[in-house]
């Protein structure tokens, strides 16, 4: 299943991730290990200091170089301080590709002898490859040639270990997800990996086993109190029992601790969330949001926002809220397509709030305590839910939040900063854009509650703005000679910063931007 080169096999013995009593890395730079920097889905990475928006323009910030892999990188970069392989210390960047490849490259320089990966672990052998597009289908809903590794990996930075999901087509007859186990200074299978990934949810007497021939992990893998926590959902395709699930492996022994089906009855309500990670609060419950699919309060959730707990081998339905207008949602493919943001803590009635956005635009501000469930009686809005903004963000990108501002990205239409406060999301933009062409999964890069920089690719371009008054620093395409423009890009790529660095993955390759000599 697995192939390695030979160079690092020679220092498999001799390579040490070094960390303090505490468990953290040493060195003073801040790990990336998991989508949008925390499992709130914040999307702010607030420990970034050589980046400002006083550097980031078409002078000093461009493209510095780029290192090939052979798929479509659509999770995001993972990033690991000071590892020591084969004797060196590197700052490391962890990619894995739709070839069902995973990477290790120093994350400053191609040069000389980082010009190759530092690692690569390969899923594809004899008789195993990764999922053909002909097989899975809706190839043209993603423009995908095959599917492999799709969702961002998560690292544990204790005990040096990245999880990763692969799908593969084995011997012309079979459709396996396995959960893998890697080291992060080797890429080698740590002990009890990889596992074939299996579940079954029991409803209303009948037994529902997890099929994965048109499931997709798309949701980014999470961590959370020793449990990996990992979402399907089909790739746009209805043909047969494609319902969304929500599965729990212990993170030390690769055993399954709990499975979640949202759709026991019927088929769809994908967790999907265009790549983004379920939303894990600090005690522990878990959020996630579907798509279009049939609705029945407390049974099946297409449309839905839906609250899980962890129980004793169980993944436990705590709660849920689902738009009046569900049924028109459904109808027009109107996805509740973004992962939710949990919030900072409150004053107010509702300290603990979350909220979610989906195609449509409307915001919906969540109380966490108490989701509000479905008003069957409302006639043009939810009532029973803190607040809801109709329409304000059409087709935007992952909501993101910074310096009590609640960030929205569009389709042709401006990037908006909404002040939140006490509890209240203000209809009054502090700050917006020009028009965006739109964009996906943006972040914001700052120092503390300074220098606060917005990235997003909008189409081909990689853009930054000024956080605090979204004027655009800084746009690829416009650089001399064209030096910055991006290749292909895949569906709903992913771009993250840290320690002065943008790395954003392509159809082909990892493109890192950042400070011109």
């Amino acid at each position: 299943m697995k192939t390695q080169k030979t160079r690092v096999r020679r220092y498999v013995w001799t390579i040490l991730l070094v960390f303090t009593a505490a468990g953290t890395i040493t060195h003073a730079q801040m790990p990336v290990t998991t989508w949008h920097y925390d499992n709130a889905n914040s999307g702010a990475n607030t420990n970034e200091t050589i980046l400002t928006p006083q550097n980031v323009n078409p002078t000093r910030f461009g493209k510095l170089f780029s290192q090939q892999v052979d798929g479509a990188i659509i999770g995001q970069a993972l990033y690991l301080p000071a590892v020591t392989i084969a004797g060196s210390a590197h700052n490391v960047v962890y990619v894995a590709t739709m070839h069902d490849s995973v990477y290790a490259f120093d994350a400053d320089s191609n040069a000389g002898t980082n010009a190759n990966a530092l690692w690569h672990t390969s899923f594809v052998s004899k008789g195993v490859q990764p999922m053909p597009i002909a097989l899975q289908g809706c190839g043209g809903t993603s423009d995908w040639t095959e599917v492999g590794i799709v969702s961002t990996a998560v690292i544990d930075p204790v005990s040096g270990t990245l999880y990763v999901v692969a799908k593969t087509y084995e011997n012309t007859k079979s459709f396996v997800h396995r959960l893998h186990a890697l080291d992060v200074t080797t890429g080698l299978e740590k002990a009890g990996s990889p596992v074939v990934i299996a579940a079954s949810y029991e409803y209303n007497g009948e037994n529902i086993v997890f099929v994965d021939k048109m499931q997709v992990n798309r949701p980014a893998l999470r961590l959370s109190n020793g449990n990996l926590y990992i979402a399907f959902g089909s790739n746009g395709c209805r043909s047969g029992k494609e319902e969304g699930w929500v599965m729990a492996y212990n993170a030390a022994t690769l055993q399954p601790v709990g499975a979640f089906n949202d759709e026991p009855t019927s088929s769809a309500a994908a967790v999907w969330q265009r790549g983004g990670g379920l939303a894990i609060d600090s005690e522990g419950a878990i959020y996630a949001a579907t798509a279009d699919g049939p609705f029945s309060a407390g049974v099946d959730f297409g449309e839905s926002i839906f609250k899980l707990t962890q129980g004793d081998g169980t993944l436990d339905l705590a709660d849920w809220f689902t738009p009046w207008n569900e049924a028109d949602l459904n109808s027009r493919d109107q996805d509740l397509s973004q992962p939710v943001l949990i919030l900072p803590d409150q004053t107010g009635p509702y300290p603990h709030l979350a909220a979610g956005v989906g195609k449509e635009g409307t915001i919906y501000l969540l109380n966490r305590d108490s989701m509000g469930q479905f008003c069957s009686s409302c006639q043009s809005m939810d009532t029973q839910i803190p607040q809801e903004l109709q329409l304000a963000a059409p087709h935007t990108g992952a909501l993101i939040y910074w310096n009590n501002a609640i960030y929205t990205t569009g389709n042709s239409a401006p990037i908006l900063a909404l002040p939140f406060v006490n509890g209240v999301i203000g209809v009054k933009a502090l700050a917006q854009s020009k028009k965006v062409s739109g964009g996906h999964s943006p972040i914001i890069s700052s120092n503390g509650s300074s220098n606060g920089i917005l990235w997003q690719l909008n189409g081909q371009d990689l853009c930054a703005f000024n956080a605090t008054t979204l004027v655009e620093l800084y746009k690829s395409a416009k650089a001399h000679n064209h030096q910055d423009a991006l290749p292909k890009l895949p569906h709903f790529a992913n771009i993250m910063v840290n320690n002065g660095k943008l790395y954003v993955g392509t159809d082909s390759s990892l493109f890192v931007y950042g400070l011109l000599q």
